[in-house]
């Protein structure tokens, strides 16, 4: 396919996601590229976003090397949506409404429904992930982190959104998505991250794994909407609804006549271009442990617990611009391999 690269929209420690035009049709489109000696987190990527055709995914429109600045290239193109992300209409201080929350919500749970019946993970399912287009359909987006439920891998995705197991370095499969779609409900939901009053993405992991807590719910939503959330937050993960199941559930339902009034979002807001908000900056990979983390994973598993216990205290998790989203593969705190995206001011 030929086609013309055109201003970068995201970039991350070696990959580049541009935006692209066709040369035969003149349509815009989405390109992530690395250098090819550098390519096999994005091949791996793309082989698991080749194998999936969904109106709830992000489409994928083939894969090429190209020759460019006396460098050779490995290019993933992907579908172009113009409406921004999930995470853009419900930020800081701007909420979305209930039928909206359910409406973008049951689109979400099509998705990972058919990721799941494939043999697929998603791994890292947050606002920032689910794309919105023109007619405010929501695809689910940014595979880095997929794998094969059957395949061993290292776990990653974002600490904010780990499921009790995840965050324990025990499993990540299916269960732990739904999860992630409980955290991502709350965040449509309050315009922030679902776990607040922690202070560093060490006391996340601490808290999640091992409290027994679950994130608070919103105490605006109906008793629909929470008992929906009470199915996907359950810190067991054999406890938890199956994407097939929570498709059943009353608080996705959808009528014609509310249509209308679920896509009536804040007159006051409408979300940018995905080109003008870097919705594609969580490509990152492969970055080194931060080195302010480097004596702690040097410790004793008993020690750095204890050390994790101790975490307190309040900070802004709030998604905006000021967020820097590092991944890393660390040896965790329980044993075993890491891949976490760490998340800083």
């Amino acid at each position: 396919m030929e086609w013309t690269r055109g201003r970068t929209i995201g970039r991350g420690s070696s990959a580049t996601v541009s935006a692209a035009t066709s040369s035969l049709s003149g349509e815009t489109f989405a390109v992530k590229s690395v250098e090819l000696s550098k390519s096999g987190f994005l091949q791996r990527e793309q082989r698991i976003l080749s194998c999936l055709r969904s109106p709830h995914v992000v489409g994928y429109l083939g894969y090429e090397i190209s020759n460019e600045d006396n460098k050779v290239m490995y290019n993933l193109m992907m579908e172009y949506l113009s409406g921004g992300t999930i995470a853009d209409f419900s930020r800081g201080d701007r909420r979305l409404k209930e039928p909206a929350i359910g409406f973008f919500t049951r689109q979400i749970v099509q998705g990972l429904e058919y990721i799941h019946s494939s043999g697929i993970a998603h791994c890292d399912i947050k606002g920032q992930n689910i794309l919105v287009g023109e007619k405010n359909e929501a695809k689910i987006a940014d595979f880095g982190c997929a794998r094969a439920e059957e395949e061993a891998a290292t776990i990653g995705g974002t600490p904010m959104y780990f499921a009790p197991e995840v965050a324990r370095g025990e499993e990540q499969g299916c269960p732990a998505d739904i999860w992630a779609l409980g955290c991502t409900v709350i965040e449509m939901a309050t315009g922030g991250a679902p776990w607040t009053r922690v202070e560093n993405p060490l006391a996340v992991l601490y808290r999640i794994g091992y409290s027994g807590e679950i994130p608070e719910f919103p105490g605006f939503l109906s008793d629909e909407g929470k008992d929906f959330l009470s199915k996907c937050l359950r810190t067991d993960s054999k406890e938890r609804w199956t994407a097939k199941q929570l498709l059943k559930h009353p608080f996705l339902s959808e009528t014609s006549s509310e249509r209308k009034r679920i896509l009536e979002f804040d007159s006051d807001f409408s979300p940018t271009c995905v080109l003008d908000q870097g919705v594609w900056n969580s490509i990152e990979e492969q970055e080194s442990p931060d080195v302010t983390y480097e004596n702690f994973f040097s410790e004793s598993p008993e020690k750095r617990i204890e050390r994790l216990s101790l975490c307190s205290g309040e900070a802004n998790w709030r998604w905006d611009e000021n967020w820097i989203r590092i991944r890393s593969h660390v040896e965790n705190v329980w044993g075993g391999d890491l891949l976490v995206d760490y998340v800083f001011r």
